[in-house]
């Protein structure tokens, strides 16, 4: 259990830094951990006409951060997204995509340092790293 609570804590801690990251890029955080029937959502964000799924993982490597966001994962999200955008009529003229931002341990910041991987899958796609 304090495993959990443990894994709890750091995934909060790396939402935090992600949407403080995002703000500085220039987005606008609409929600935090959405939850729709399909599922939640970690951050959703506005820059301009887009709208930003964003996935957060915290991991020791970029490359564990976007292997964590399986194909099952994505599909969630995916729906997820969909329900959520129903429900948001005011964004029904603009683009969305899914973002995946990667906290990984910083040499500066004990934390962990968020990496921005705009665009890191579409519908029917496998994960790239950018």
């Amino acid at each position: 259990m304090a495993d959990r609570r443990g894994a709890e804590k750091r995934g909060r801690r790396a939402e935090s830094l992600a949407a403080i990251m995002l703000m500085l890029k220039g987005y606008r955080i609409l929600a935090r951990r959405a939850r729709t029937p399909a599922g939640e959502i970690d951050l959703i964000a506005k820059r301009g006409r887009t709208v930003a799924f964003v996935e957060v993982k915290a991991r020791k490597t970029k490359i564990a951060a976007l292997e964590a966001v399986t194909p099952r994962a994505q599909g969630r999200i995916i729906r997820a997204a969909e329900l959520w955008m129903a429900r948001h009529s005011e964004f029904a003229d603009n683009d969305w995509r899914f973002d995946i931002v990667a906290v990984l341990p910083g040499r500066f910041l004990p934390f962990g340092w968020p990496e921005h991987f705009p665009d890191a899958w579409r519908p029917n796609l496998n994960i790239t790293a950018r």
